[in-house]
């Protein structure tokens, strides 16, 4: 703000007084301005980009190489503010030179360029500018060093050492409430990376609050941006994500710093089983830090970008993008980091190349460098997958040599299991491999199993190699040819993706009416277990590449013959009859009751449209184990009494209201909820059975931002992880409210799967488009069987095969009869 006073006539004259000279400020003045755009920098950094150019121009006339240095230094930390990396930079160096004869000036604009070199790439070249600038630095301005000392020390991988320097700035700082927030974001970030994420919540709190109430706005919204990343860090994805949906509206409108937030996301992305999505995320990131010059981050978003290219498929592509995050990393000097970059160029060879000595050398080489820079676990991973190459070329020595090499390292346990397993399996005991593999997965679970609550972190970082274990014991287990022990692995992998402890050997026969079809894959091989009356029978299914082919066939014909496009749906019954065959003509004779555990994308197929399972009770669900208590039940079962029934109806469908009315008088004392999202949560809580008719939206790119629209808005898939009890059975008689991705089997996501999830025993939902009057149809037939008695698989096979209209799935154990309660309690439902 001008600090010049204002002069005005104290009366009229005659004649006009003439303009009184201007009056040069002292340069005390100008150096007090220019210290206050330094402070308002960091609060409105436009106007402090205005004070600073206004003393600047004062300044040309009479120099004060003082004011000029600071001024330029405000200049710099509000352009920075503004997203301009390298503007900063080139302001900060004219701050330095300017200030020649003001050592504390030059040492403040060196302290000020530390982030902004680190920030652009040069972390080692920060931390040597923090060198220089320490020398003629003091007290306050000692402590605010460190704050930026601690970002070059975060991005060099050095995080103990940077929460030590911000410990100084936190305590000694309490009168600058800008570097003692920025002491809390970075020490909270340093702590996420040590893993002690109980004390980085804390301190990104802190920071948030801190912040907000000195007015530091873009700082608040960082620290809340990161809690995020703190949530996925830890294993909590659910949390992760609603973080994820708080901060991009907070930070729309700072490009680089959203761009960042989405790197971020794109991990939590990775972490959920998600690469596709993950992928499209940190896609839209780089380019945004491309333009900001944000030379740090993007090399660590590369990197993020080639693991999501390299687990969907895309080898090429990850390779070549892991190879431009491998150069940047090295001409930044950071020599820690570059093994990962190369550790995913090599993983793509793997995908791509013939098994050979060359890249067996380079495998090993690279596990070297990994371990050499302190990644313990990714260097064990890539050993593991050295010794796997080594045996398919042979070279039984060098595989036994690694597999010894990771059996004896204390630090990497599940690793290790794996590998005596292998070692075990390489010697001809196909028994005590199994075993071996079974003990790794045990160890993961034993905290489930005893009652306690695994630590998320440790689910989450556990997760890709207890899966790895599986899938080898899945691969073994398959060689052996046993069909209860392909089963028992089969549940075991599924388990370990949910978070459950793996079940032990399946070894009893079922009740005879009721048939298991489990389906698994090796590679592009499909297999089905079939258990039943006959006992356990194992199939090979052919190709699972071309079944799900088919399934994205049968998907498109179903939407254009429910949409009434007679033409584009010619072939949908041969393509349903072909893949019924291909899937389950081995496995007939079929029980009344069916229950279908796919594989990967087949999870999206209509299955009770096949013919071969037209009249059947069909079920689908994510796992197989379940149904083994249900078809054996323990004693005599709990006496249920009637179920508490409750209906609602969202906006925008005309025959949404008369359908929800027609379940209210099909069942004695059901009642009618409010259609907003209140309405619908106290339903979820209070009711046995719950019907909605609205419209449902399913996510591809991140299931759990599926959605069910409502009159005050969507009910977001992740916000039903909050409940605490849902109905036994959910009808969601809505367009693709039951569409799922399926990126792990085991792990099928979107609405239905949040529903099953927090314990709803079923859900009966759409996997394809269906006319509002033809649903209506089909929910007025399916809720008079309900009513009847009949469990709900039973009741929507009936109902189709009455009314003709296909296109709903019962997910999860259909074939159990629906019950309130065994205590009768009111439903609280207005």
């Amino acid at each position: 703000m001008d600090a010049r006073p204002l002069v005005t006539p104290a009366a009229p004259e005659p004649e006009p007084a003439p303009e009184p000279e201007p009056v040069a400020e002292s340069p005390a003045g100008l150096v007090a301005r220019a210290e206050a755009a330094v402070l308002l920098s960091g609060t409105d950094p436009r106007v402090a980009l205005a004070e600073a150019r206004a003393v600047l121009a004062e300044t040309a006339g009479e120099p004060c190489a003082e004011a000029v240095s600071i001024a330029l230094r405000a200049s710099a930390l509000a352009t920075r503010e503004l997203g301009d990396l390298a503007l900063a930079e080139e302001r900060l160096l004219q701050a330095i030179t300017a200030g020649e004869g003001w050592p504390r000036r030059v040492a403040q604009a060196r302290m000020s360029l530390v982030t902004v070199r680190a920030q652009l790439g040069d972390p080692e070249g920060g931390l040597r500018l923090a060198d220089l600038a320490e020398r003629d630095l003091a007290g306050g301005d000692l402590a605010r060093l460190g704050v930026q000392r601690s970002v070059a020390l975060i991005l060099l991988g050095r995080h103990g050492e940077a929460v030590r320097h911000c410990d100084d700035a936190v305590e000694s700082l309490g009168g600058d409430p800008k570097f003692q927030a920025g002491g809390l974001l970075n020490r909270g970030l340093a702590r996420t990376f040590l893993e002690e994420y109980g004390a980085a919540e804390a301190d990104l709190s802190a920071c948030a609050a801190l912040a907000r109430q000195a007015g530091l706005d873009h700082v608040a919204m960082l620290a809340e941006g990161n809690l995020p990343f703190v949530a996925a860090r830890r294993g909590d994805i659910p949390a992760s994500f609603e973080r994820y949906q708080a901060a991009e509206s907070a930070l729309f409108g700072y490009p680089e710093r959203l761009a960042a937030m989405r790197t971020d996301y794109a991990e939590a992305l990775l972490a959920a089983r998600l690469p596709g999505e993950a992928r499209a995320v940190v896609e839209q990131a780089v380019p945004d830090l491309e333009a900001a010059g944000a030379h740090a981050a993007l090399p660590e978003a590369r990197l993020l970008l080639a693991r999501a290219e390299l687990l969907t498929g895309d080898g090429h592509r990850a390779a070549m993008t892991a190879e431009t995050a491998l150069a940047e990393l090295r001409r930044q000097g950071r020599a820690a980091w570059a093994p990962l970059a190369a550790e995913v160029v090599l993983r793509a060879r793997v995908l791509q190349e013939e098994p050979g000595h060359e890249l067996l050398a380079d495998l090993l080489a690279c596990a070297g460098r990994l371990a050499g820079s302190g990644w313990a676990g990714a260097s064990c991973a890539l050993r593991l997958t050295a010794a796997d190459l080594a045996c398919r070329l042979g070279d039984l020595g060098t595989a036994r040599d690694q597999l010894d090499l990771l059996a004896g390292s204390p630090s990497t346990a599940l690793i290790g299991q794996h590998a005596r397993a292998m070692r075990l399996h390489l010697d001809g005991d196909v028994d005590g491999a199994l075993e071996a593999a079974a003990a790794g997965l045990d160890a993961v679970a034993t905290p489930v199993r005893d009652g306690e609550s695994a630590e998320p972190a440790m689910r989450a970082h556990a997760a890709r190699p207890a899966e790895d274990l599986a899938a080898f014991g899945l691969r073994t287990a398959l060689g052996r040819g046993d069909p209860w022990t392909v089963l028992t692995w089969a549940e075991r992998w599924r388990a370990i993706v949910r978070g459950a402890p793996p079940p032990a050997a399946f070894v009893r026969h079922p009740a005879p009416d009721g048939t298991l079809v489990e389906l698994v894959r090796d590679g592009d091989d499909l297999w089905g277990i079939a258990v039943g009356s006959r006992g356990c029978a194992l199939h090979p299914l052919g190709s699972y590449t071309a079944a799900a082919e088919a399934t994205v066939r049968i998907r498109y014909g179903l939407r254009r013959r429910n949409l009434r496009d007679a033409e584009a749906a010619e072939g949908l019954d041969h393509e349903l009859d072909l893949l019924g065959r291909r899937l389950l003509g081995p496995i007939e004779p079929l029980g009344n009751s069916v229950l279908v555990v796919p594989t990967g994308s087949l999870c999206t197929l209509p299955w009770p449209l096949l013919p071969v399972l037209r009249g059947r009770a069909v079920s689908v669900a994510a796992e197989g184990a379940s149904w083994f208590a249900r078809v054996r039940p323990q004693g005599t079962p709990e006496p249920y009494g009637p179920p508490v029934v409750v209906a609602l109806a969202g906006p925008g469908l005309a025959h949404a209201g008369p359908e929800a009315d027609m379940v209210v008088r099909t069942h004695p004392g059901a009642e009618r909820a409010a259609g907003t999202r209140a309405g619908m949560l106290t339903a979820l809580e209070g009711a046995d059975v719950l019907h909605v008719a609205a419209h449902g939206m399913f996510s591809p790119r991140s299931p759990m931002l599926s959605r069910i629209t409502l009159d005050d808005g969507p009910l977001m898939a992740y916000e039903l992880r909050r409940l605490r009890a849902v109905p036994r059975l959910v009808i969601l008689s809505a367009c693709d409210a039951g569409m799922a991705h399926a990126p792990v089997d085991g792990a099928v996501l979107g609405l239905a799967g949040a529903f099953l999830d927090r314990g709803a025993a079923c859900v009966v939902a759409g996997v394809a488009p269906v006319r509002d009057d033809e649903a209506a149809v089909l929910m007025t037939v399916f809720h008079a069987f309900l009513a009847d008695g009949r469990a709900p698989a039973e009741a929507l096979a009936a109902a189709a095969a009455k009314t003709g209209v296909g296109g709903f799935v019962c997910f999860g154990a259909g074939d159990e009869p629906v019950g309130g309660r065994v205590t009768t309690r009111r439903s609280g439902v207005t």
